[in-house]
């Protein structure tokens, strides 16, 4: 098969740095993928690399973004205004056109059979134009189809032969609303390296006793409701004084417009007030003076950078809002650590509650704060969830299960 990725129009075309969960998803994909068939991968221009190269059997392919600069003062104004919530810029025609189009214009050269487009449903009509005999793959890794305009996407979605979803709490979602395409929604999951996450099978760890570490790994973000974590810190700490938490990731703010301003959850829309300022600024000034020795705030790390500090840790958390898969928690769980996840969204289906670790309910702080004072009390319960998480992981969320559910999920609509 000849099969095309186009990545969100900020995904450099080239081996992801840094944060880009797509990007990654897609890399990691196209190196299992690239073994026997042929794979494009399509993002933005970056000023140190070529605009079309191959690396490692992967087929770069670099769009310029000058055209959608020049439209950028409208997206600005419209999320001023809001003048349509349900479909807003980001969501319309013309949100990255430039970029959809001078793909579009190329995939019609390159004949692929299969043309994978992530979250931006406006493409799929784009790409059809131009590409009429491709099989066209719309993958989403967040809610906008069950939020946005109903008429409007639906009319997008007739137009793909493949819908995914990376959670069933996605897919099923998308199910309901659009009940005429259930037959065409499916899910594939996100996939953790597990033979670069692994357990430490040679350094002695702290004993929880002693010194407790807590990790979050994620965006530093509103919705990721390191706030709520923050205030279960204070909590836990009345019980092992001694404890730390560390948060590593970047301050990456998703706009407004993207989540709370579509979004009909309290606890989403709650979030507003955190949007003035800066968001980790906010969470400094939360922490308490005689506490801030004890929360560390590490910022970006590269991801084979990561590991030591899982390994560092007693207990991966995540407490996020909205998630639709929950990363942290997989790469925590192949490197046998036991996981605390909110109740919500795809965490109920990367966690196996009571066996890989817990989960609590989302937005309440004395819950969270009690599921960690609860796993740090008995630490042969913490390894046996770290060695089930760890099986859970191998046997379920390795890139090479991925790609080869994702395979099945192409050849099904050839």
């Amino acid at each position: 098969m000849k099969i095309a990725f186009i990545n969100q129009p900020w995904s450099v075309a080239a081996p992801p740095q840094g944060s880009d969960s797509t990007g990654i998803w897609t890399y990691r994909i196209a190196r299992c993928l690239v073994h026997f068939h042929q794979v494009i991968f399509y993002g933005c221009q970056s000023k140190d690399k070529k605009s079309n190269y191959c690396h490692d059997g992967i087929h770069y392919r670099a769009v310029s973004l000058i055209f959608d600069d020049i439209l950028r003062p409208i997206r600005t104004l419209e999320n001023k205004l809001k003048l349509n919530r349900k479909l807003p810029y980001f969501a319309s025609t013309l949100f990255y056109f430039g970029y959809i189009l001078q793909v579009a214009l190329d995939l019609r050269r390159q004949q692929c059979d299969i043309i994978h487009i992530h979250n931006f449903s406006q493409f799929v009509p784009i790409i059809r134009a131009f590409n009429p005999r491709a099989k066209i793959v719309l993958h989403m890794h967040c809610e906008w189809l069950t939020q946005l305009n109903r008429e409007a996407i639906a009319r997008r979605l007739e137009r793909a032969d493949l819908i995914i979803g990376c959670s069933n709490h996605i897919t099923n979602k998308i199910r309901d609303r659009f009940p005429s395409l259930a037959a065409r929604c499916q899910t594939v999951y996100n996939g953790v390296d597990t033979t670069h996450f692994v357990p430490n099978n040679h350094q002695t760890t702290i004993s929880s006793k002693d010194k407790p570490r807590l990790l979050f790994v994620g965006r530093v973000s509103p919705e990721k409701a390191i706030h709520l974590l923050i205030d279960a810190f204070v909590e836990v700490v009345k019980h092992y004084p001694q404890a730390q938490l560390e948060i590593i990731g970047p301050e990456a703010i998703v706009g407004k417009e993207f989540l709370t301003d579509l979004s009909d959850d309290p606890q989403i829309t709650a979030l507003a007030p955190f949007y003035s300022g800066s968001y980790l600024a906010h969470l400094k000034n939360r922490i308490s003076p005689d506490l801030a020795p004890q929360i560390q705030f590490t910022g970006s790390l590269q991801q084979e950078k990561l590991l030591q500090h899982y390994w560092e840790a007693d207990i991966v958390i995540n407490p996020s809002l909205s998630e639709a898969f929950g990363m942290s928690l997989v790469e925590g769980m192949a490197c046998e650590k036991p996981v605390i996840g909110a109740r919500v969204g795809g965490m109920t289906e990367a966690i196996a509650p009571e066996v890989t670790g817990l989960l609590f309910e989302s937005g309440n702080a004395t819950a969270l704060a009690d599921a960690i004072v609860e796993l740090l009390s008995d630490e042969q319960r913490r390894t046996s969830m770290g060695k089930a998480g760890r099986k859970r992981v191998t046997e379920m969320f390795s890139w090479e299960q991925i790609a080869q559910s994702l395979l099945e999920q192409y050849q099904s609509i050839l």
